[in-house]
């Protein structure tokens, strides 16, 4: 009887690999038997594309891996099933890592929750010896579309690996249902990353609409902005940052209120090319990039808007410069002064703010200025403080790396030693300041820093209007929200700690309080550490991020917003329930 042809197997993950082999031109393999990697195996067999080789001996076939790498210049595929079949590529794979063969071994295994359940030929591949491969990943089944996302980073990494720093061996372990479905006649489109090194021939950017994204950003060197500068007049980019970035170029805007309109959705977000450098923002933009190239030395897949095509492992500068060496220039800059426009008018919009986090930004950022070091407290505080103009001070800092909300005083006071100069302002909520506040009880904490402590009474953050833990409205305040905590916004607390520590106490219950003291408080030539506290309430902080994000109203969304208005939140929801509706 006739078999009937297959084709590629239905399972998403293992198309993915072979497409992405394809792409990355690797062709070469050499196969076990098994049943656990019929799929992976079946398909390939089916694609004339594929140089297949068969050895039933896993040690043999490693070494014979080996050898192909070596003399045909090309990565080797090795593919094998479950149980002990993966340990006999070792020997191999060693061979391979200290040759720096690019040889990558594939093994196929079911669930990963089976693991140590005494299933047979189910052995726990999650961890590689050091010296047998220089990358191992795992790649689940796709049953969602972040699950897609996911797989698509980790293959094209694991592929990318294979000629990185060298070259070596690289360890996929492919999870599988064995779907006997081989009825996929063509390979779906999947996303292929590329990596660009220094000696490497650049692609062309032919894109009209360009930006360049800045997340917090190391201290920047005259010659690097200067390369930006040219970059965006060559190619009609802008520059968008968040206060962390730093730049201080002729092409930045603070894009932050233009981009977190709910009532207005500007076509500007929509960007054709996205350079993306510096590290974790605490802006939390909602752009659209189709397409975003990484820049940074260390060469990694950073997918932060997942739509990264390429990664440039080189210094920054490089990349800017070789761009700008290009033959050909547009000069123009009609793109930046659009979004210098957009951001302009959504700032002319801002209403009366009641007391909060988000008016005292408005307040006291006229006030900062060169030779200044500002430090913001994350969430609110940095999240609020993105919402209005770049601050003129000399650098920014915020803890994104972890992005906890434990020690911003311990850092600022840190910055304050190594730069005594100059006057350091920290901005930080009540619960992340109670969080480090042993800190100021440190005998070397400097006379030139200035905390001004937002106290809320429990982490605005949650009772925003738009975290999902506002819906509990005040029962989220026992558990989730964390209030009444640190003597319940005492006014005699915080103020004879710190005084008792040897820091000047000030504080302010509304806008006129504070705007009397702020002087005092921002006042260089007073040499003495100080502490002003402020108290807000949670409707107001509600109420102020709720104004700022309705700045700007398109015309299909006026009645939305008008309907909103009338009935208030509740009213809102209740309608949406009443219609089906999310």
């Amino acid at each position: 009887m006739r078999s009937v042809k297959k084709h590629y197997n239905a399972e998403k993950s293992t198309q993915m690999l072979i497409a992405l082999l394809k792409a990355h031109g690797i062709k070469k393999a050499v196969i076990s038997p098994g049943m656990k990697n019929y799929g992976f195996v079946g398909s390939l067999q089916s694609d004339d594309y594929f140089e297949l080789y068969s050895c039933v001996d896993e040690r043999s076939a490693a070494y014979m891996a080996c050898g192909l790498a070596q003399e045909s210049g090309e990565p080797v595929v090795l593919s094998c099933t479950g149980a002990t079949a993966s340990r006999n590529y070792l020997p191999g794979l060693t061979e391979a890592f200290y040759r720096k063969l690019p040889i990558l071994a594939v093994t196929s295994m079911t669930h990963t929750g089976e693991i140590g359940q005494l299933i047979p030929q189910v052995l726990d591949r999650r961890v590689q010896m050091n010296d047998a491969v220089n990358l191992s990943v795992q790649i689940p089944l796709i049953r969602t579309q972040k699950d897609e996302w996911a797989d698509n980073i980790l293959i094209n990494k694991a592929i990318l690996q294979l000629k990185r720093n060298g070259g070596g061996p690289v360890h996929i372990n492919l999870e599988t249902e064995c779907d006997p479905d081989f009825s996929v006649k063509v390979l779906p489109d999947f996303r292929v990353i590329h990596r660009f090194k220094h000696n490497d021939e650049l692609p062309e950017i032919r894109e009209e609409n360009v930006a360049v994204f800045v997340g917090v950003h190391r201290t920047w060197s005259d010659s690097l902005t200067e390369k930006v500068d040219e970059f965006c007049e060559k190619y009609n980019g802008v520059v968008l940052c968040d206060q962390t970035s730093n730049y201080k170029g002729r092409y930045g805007v603070l894009p932050g209120l233009l981009c977190c309109q709910e009532y207005y959705d500007s076509k500007l977000k929509n960007i054709d090319l996205l350079i993306h450098i510096g590290e974790i923002s605490g802006s939390y933009l909602d752009i659209r990039p189709s397409k975003v190239w990484r820049v940074n030395p260390d060469g990694e897949i950073r997918d932060t808007f997942q739509k990264l095509d390429s990664v440039f492992e080189m210094e920054e500068e490089e990349f800017f410069s070789r761009y700008t060496q290009e033959k050909g220039s547009r000069k123009q800059t009609d793109h930046y002064e659009k979004w210098t426009q957009e951001c302009e008018k959504a700032r002319k919009n801002v209403p009366e703010l009641p007391f909060s986090n988000g008016w005292i930004a408005s307040a006291l950022l006229p006030k900062i200025h060169e030779g200044m070091i500002l430090h913001l407290a994350i969430l609110n505080s940095l999240r609020m403080w993105d919402l209005f103009e770049a601050a003129k001070a000399d650098k920014v800092y915020s803890n994104t790396g972890g992005f906890g909300i434990d020690g911003i005083l311990s850092a600022a006071i840190g910055t304050a030693l190594a730069n005594p100069k100059k006057l350091h302002v920290v901005v930080v909520g009540d619960l992340a300041f109670f969080y480090d506040m042993n800190s100021l009880g440190n005998r070397h904490v400097p006379d030139n820093l200035r905390i001004l402590v937002i106290n809320n009474g429990g982490g605005a953050e949650f009772r925003n209007y738009r975290h999902p833990v506002d819906a509990f409205g005040e029962d989220a305040d026992p558990y989730m929200a964390a209030a009444g905590h640190n003597g319940d916004r005492s006014r005699q607390l915080l103020k004879h700690y710190v005084s008792d520590l040897g820091y000047r106490y000030m504080s302010a219950e509304n806008k006129q309080e504070f705007l009397e003291k702020i002087d005092i408080f921002m006042n260089e030539n007073e040499k003495q550490k100080m502490v002003f506290e402020v108290f807000t309430e949670f409707a107001d902080e509600k109420e102020a991020y709720k104004r700022l994000c309705s700045v700007l109203v398109s015309k299909e969304n006026s009645i939305k917003k008008s309907v909103k208005d009338i009935l208030g939140e509740e009213g809102t929801k209740a309608v949406k329930k009443a219609l089906g509706r999310k």
